[in-house]
């Protein structure tokens, strides 16, 4: 049997992160998991650097962060009757795919989701991927999602139609 105790989603707020959390959401309601959201935020330190950004650079962060924030809890609003269980995390990171493959590790996260834009080799090989690089270093199976993708996850009132 499979447990799927823990089931964590990552997200960048695009279109592709947004099918991948509705599989987290059924998934997670399915398997009475709890459902952890993660944004990875980047490093503007990094980024940016420099010492003639230091006097600006923690506020900068910290609009980064907080607007992270804003974007997760609009994310995670759930009038669902029967509320799944969520976690909801924003890591400063500017290597994305590693930050989420630790949160992983460290949190015994049973199965990562996460969406990939599914762009062309060309594209590929200049900007690399997020989700290949958690693939290939996650601990735990991973689930990728392609927006758009064949839906698997159908609407409650779709589901009672089709069993009735």
């Amino acid at each position: 049997m499979i447990a799927l105790k823990h089931i964590l989603v990552a997200t960048d707020f695009g279109e592709a992160a947004d099918a991948a959390l509705a599989y987290g959401r059924e998934l997670a309601r399915t398997f009475e998991s709890t459902l952890h959201v993660l944004n990875v935020a980047d490093d503007v330190f990094v980024r940016l650097g420099g010492d003639a950004y230091v006097a600006v650079l923690p506020e900068l962060q910290k609009g980064v962060e907080e607007a992270a924030r804003a974007q997760l809890d609009a994310l995670l609003i759930d009038n669902d009757p029967n509320p799944i269980p969520v976690k909801k995390a924003v890591l400063t990171s500017s290597a994305t795919a590693a930050a989420v493959v630790q949160y992983a590790r460290d949190r015994n996260i049973d199965l990562i989701i996460i969406g990939t834009h599914g762009r062309g080799a060309v594209a590929h090989l200049l900007m690399g991927s997020v989700a290949e690089r958690v693939v290939r270093t996650a601990p735990c199976p991973v689930l990728t999602v392609r927006h758009p993708e064949h839906e698997f996850v159908v609407p409650d009132a779709l589901t009672t139609t089709a069993h009735a």
